[in-house]
């Protein structure tokens, strides 16, 4: 539905759920400014939220519930109808969403890529035997310890702000971010180097943000309808259903990443062993309108490739 359709509302007052931590709070801050926007007069609120995976900081994520503990929370206020929307960084978001939710909205993507940050060192390259390398992801361990065996790869958990100050405190000779969240939050300077997709293929959804409603509510969807950019979405859709297909999740080290190019899309994915001693990749291309299709059909490659058996490993 488009905004000049006889049937469309322009909004009077729209709540965005969101996490409290300062990058989700730019990212809801983010939206609230378009909708403003796009909205004269509308008033558009925040309500802050501190979810369990905020709160539990001590263990890997994988090993206490995955990225669903960032949403959880943000999704009762949904149904609770304390809030209308809810703003997530898509690869926080649960790959298979419960049934009264949609997500109608993926907004333009920034930089997808990972950073590697190091005050002393400019690049992995760099990095002597032995450095302590910090990440939060399974996805991104099992690639370094694929091509850098030499190095001691260790969990890292927080917020954006608590994994800067555990690296400048020394606990770390370099962590891996994603490169977006440092930009969106000013701090592009301290990225030493962007990792190619080579190096480290993106998570699923990577650099791109989702906003969340309930499904029944038809009237949000068309407000959010000019704020979702077709080829980020595409591409975010068929990395998702590549994730879904293989049952991703933070326990399974998979990495899928879309771009179009020359109106095709490109998709790419892995999955591997946490130790990055067995890894199988696929790709392929096709038109983005069959965005979906296209990750089932590259889950089915590498299924057949063998990541049956890592799945298996791994479980």
């Amino acid at each position: 539905m488009s905004a000049t359709s006889a049937e469309f509302t322009p909004p009077e007052r729209i709540v965005i759920a969101t996490r409290e931590s300062r990058l989700a709070l730019w990212q809801a801050e983010h939206v609230k400014a378009r909708l403003e926007a796009l909205y004269p007069g509308c008033r558009v609120e925040l309500l802050g939220m501190t979810t369990r995976g905020d709160q539990i900081l001590d263990r890997p994520l994988a090993k206490v519930g995955g990225k669903g503990l960032f949403v959880k929370e943000l999704e009762a206020a949904l149904l609770e109808g304390r809030a209308d929307i809810a703003v997530h960084s898509m690869k926080d978001v649960p790959m298979q969403l419960a049934e009264p939710f949609a997500l109608p909205c993926i907004s333009e993507r920034e930089v997808p890529l990972d950073a590697f940050v190091s005050p002393r060192y400019a690049s992995l390259d760099e990095l002597p035997p032995g450095a302590v390398v910090g990440t939060s992801s399974l996805r991104r361990e099992s690639q370094l310890h694929a091509m850098y065996p030499m190095l001691a790869v260790t969990s890292l958990r927080g917020n954006l702000d608590t994994r800067l100050r555990k690296l400048d405190e020394g606990q770390y000779d370099a962590i891996i971010l994603a490169a977006a969240g440092l930009k969106r939050l000013g701090l592009a300077d301290r990225i030493r180097s962007e990792l190619p997709s080579e190096v480290s293929l993106p998570a699923a959804g990577q650099g791109a943000l989702g906003i969340e409603c309930l499904a029944s509510r038809k009237d949000v969807a068309a407000w959010l309808a000019p704020l979702n950019d077709a080829d980020t979405s595409a591409c975010v859709r068929a990395e998702r259903a590549v994730s879904r297909a293989l049952a991703g999740s933070c326990e399974v080290p998979l990495g899928a990443y879309a771009e179009i190019r020359a109106g095709k899309l490109w998709l790419r994915g892995f999955v591997a062993l946490p130790d990055g001693s067995r890894i199988v990749r696929a790709e392929l291309e096709g038109n983005p309108a069959d965005c979906e299709t296209l990750g089932l059909a590259l889950a089915a490659d590498l299924r057949e490739q063998g990541a049956e058996d890592i799945l298996a490993q791994i479980g």
